[in-house]
């Protein structure tokens, strides 16, 4: 209640006015005049009555306190039961709170932060932004629900923003340990057929048993080593790049009973593996039209070291000119098909038939070379159909089909069979989708048994053209024709003979991307990209196995023959692993080196600055083997100057907000008429004494 003035004159008369009567009145208390106090009391009235004095009633309103209540939904909060006591957490604690009136909760709930793909728990942003819009006065204090990995917290010389206390309910139990792997340092490109170095550490956290960690290492799935290593100390590890593209590393320590989760016991990394230099050999039989097309094609990749021979002279033609005078170059055959054999990525015969030039073993030779993993391409002309064809040599054991000794002189479209339609070596080929394909014709083919392998292309009759084939640990393809030149002379429009043969060759090469039988999967984002390549029609579901261990059903769909694929949106972030058939693959959504990853034990540590500071209570809410425990709430007026064990302390705010305001003139009206009157009265009366 207050006391304001609203004069009826300006305040300059109205104190001209207030001087007067003040100096009448001191002269005749001055003088002894009869009746002076009553004339001054008289005075006084009328003068106050013209300030008009109003008394003012203000009608406020308490304002509420407002309480954050901040829960972590990071990916952590899922393991063990975690997510389990936050929700009874914070149905019990919007229970209690809901008891007070006075008090306001607002509830934040922090997901992970998608920042950089890098996964973190932001429970100080999250505070922040809930009581941006609040005055700090009207905070009575923040409490967290979380397991404690809390990746923003600010130091402790600064401030939150408000005055009250910060309340850390832990999820999780106080004896957990988790053992983890992560790969320290690792090279991202390397060369394939050289040995690369990396560095790998297995950590435990919490109260772990301790002991060696046995490591099992997978490179593209298959097991390359296992290694043991002791928990906290960096291992070295090398290996040999297999092949080019991408190469899959994968680290998996086994796990221990009662750890958090296994969803960080496996740690992958991706190499791209670099051929420094394809190394090719082109043996051709004979100089005829299509010899040129091979070696222009080679030629022109950079990447390739190409080693061509021409037999020119055959050791059954017998000129009678002198050795001494020849200019020929003497075939090389020991150090190419004995000690250098294995330094090629590809051997091609084009044309090739047997006539003396290679000892019969070197054959044998050339076929442990393709077991071994090795590519060979077979590109037959007539000789393949003749008593010297090299199927009639020990490099028969390799080939896919054996010659019938017919050669088929019939023009024709070569055309994309079934598989060829389907199989990355040939899908999609320019001009291939019309009928007839768009392309030129051949005019000849050697005719063979059935094959084995894929038969991708046929030639007139349904007969094959292209064929296929793995052989061991290598690669074996024939071309059945040798009238792939006529498409390099443009001869009827052409056709994709550049398309064909280099991928053909790396096919050969075992490029990742041309397998026919493949799965693999890439992260876009927080969208997973799943692709299937298969010739063997509709591969059925895929299985989609997340970071938390929980699995899922993917239905692939066809987008290109023999091509299936599915996207996945997904919440979570780490190693997902996809399974189709027998295939497998690993792959990283968000960055491998999140905060989120490096620990998953619950703790105590980070909020306790905080806590302490601010006279907040940091309490587990449930110990090794008991239920859910929630402490009490406890107001406060004024500040919070102890920490209380046993209750979450909140400061009560004593703001309030003004609703209306009543007013009263004290001299208006009756009530000021009847007090001049009753002085005025007063002063005749001791006059007329």
């Amino acid at each position: 209640m207050t006391i304001d003035f609203s004069p009826l004159l300006p305040w300059p008369y109205l104190t001209a006015l207030i001087l007067a009567a003040l100096v009448l009145a001191a002269f005749g208390i001055w003088q002894r005049v009869r009746g002076a106090f009553l004339r001054t009391a008289a005075l006084a009235a009328f003068c106050l009555a013209l300030a008009n004095p109003v008394l003012f009633q203000e009608k406020r309103e308490p304002l509420s306190t407002i309480v954050a209540v901040v829960v972590d939904r990071s990916q952590s909060q899922e393991n063990a039961d975690r997510r389990e006591q936050t929700d009874k957490a914070l149905a019990g604690l919007q229970e209690r709170l809901s008891r007070f009136p006075q008090i306001e909760t607002r509830i934040v709930e922090a997901a992970d932060s998608r920042e950089n793909d890098a996964p973190s728990t932001r429970l100080f942003d999250a505070l922040a932004t809930a009581l941006a819009d609040v005055p700090p006065a009207r905070v009575g204090g923040a409490i967290f629900i979380t397991d404690g990995q809390v990746h923003d917290v600010p130091d402790v010389s600064q401030t939150l923003g408000f005055n009250a206390p910060l309340h850390g309910l832990i999820t999780g139990r106080p004896d957990e340990f988790d053992r983890r792997i992560e790969i320290v340092n690792a090279p991202r490109f390397g060369i394939v057929g050289e040995q690369q170095n990396l560095t790998f550490r297995v950590v435990d956290d919490g109260t772990a048993p301790g002991g060696s960690a046995e490591v099992t290492i997978r490179l593209n799935g298959n097991e390359i080593a296992i290694e043991h290593a002791e928990p906290g100390t960096e291992v070295p590890f090398s290996f040999t790049v297999p092949r080019g593209g991408n190469n899959i590393l994968e680290f998996a320590v086994d796990p221990i009973a009662g750890e958090v989760t296994e969803a960080n016991n496996r740690a992958v990394h991706v190499i791209d593996g670099i051929r420094e230099n394809l190394r090719v050999l082109l043996v051709s039989g004979e100089p005829h039209a299509g010899e040129r097309a091979w070696r222009n094609l080679l030629k022109s990749d950079a990447a390739v070291d190409l080693v061509h021979f021409t037999i020119l002279r055959p050791p059954e033609k017998q000129d009678g000119t002198p050795i001494n005078e020849l200019s020929l170059i003497a075939f090389p055959t020991r150090e190419l098909f004995v000690d250098k054999i294995s330094e090629f990525d590809l051997i091609i015969f084009d044309r090739y038939q047997h006539r003396g030039v290679l000892p019969i073993l070197y054959y044998d030779n050339i076929a442990q070379y393709v077991q071994n993993g090795g590519a060979l391409l077979i590109a037959a002309g007539p000789e393949h159909a003749g008593d010297d064809s090299i199927a009639a040599t020990p490099l028969s054991a390799v080939l896919p089909a054996n010659p019938t000794g017919v050669v088929n002189e019939k023009a024709f479209f070569p055309r994309l069979s079934e598989e060829g339609r389907k199989h990355p070596v040939t899908r999609g080929l320019e001009g291939a989708d019309s009928e007839p394909p768009a392309w030129g014709r051949w005019f000849r083919t050697v005719d063979v048994d059935r094959p084995l392998g894929q038969t991708v292309m046929e030639a007139a009759d349904g007969r094959p053209l292209l064929v296929l084939n793995r052989v061991g640990k290598g690669r074996v393809a024939m071309l059945l024709s040798d009238q792939g030149w006529l498409w390099a002379r443009n001869f009827e429009g052409g056709g994709p003979h550049i398309s064909l043969y280099r991928r053909t060759a790396h096919w050969l090469m075992q490029e990742p991307a041309l397998e026919e039988e493949a799965l693999t999967a890439r992260a876009s984002g927080r969208t997973l990209e799943i692709t299937r390549q298969t010739i063997e029609g509709d591969p059925g579901q895929a299985t989609l196995t997340y970071p938390s261990g929980r699995s899922a059903e993917v239905t692939l769909t066809e987008r290109e023959p023999g091509l299936y694929k599915a996207e996945v949106r997904t919440d979570e972030i780490g190693l997902f692993e996809v399974a189709n058939d027998e295939l497998t693959t690993l792959v990283h959504v968000g960055n491998v080196n999140a905060p989120e990853f490096k620990a998953a034990i619950s703790t105590e540590e980070k909020l306790e600055p905080w806590a302490e500071k601010t006279k907040g209570t940091l309490r587990r809410l449930a110990n090794a083997d008991g239920p859910v425990d929630l402490p009490s709430i406890l107001p406060v007026r004024g500040a919070v100057r102890a920490i209380d064990d046993q209750r979450l302390s909140l400061k009560m705010t004593d703001e309030t907000v003004l609703k209306g305001v009543n007013s009263l003139s004290l001299f208006s009206g009756l009530l000021g008429l009847a007090a001049l009157l009753f002085i005025i009265s007063a002063t005749w009366y001791r006059e007329g004494r």
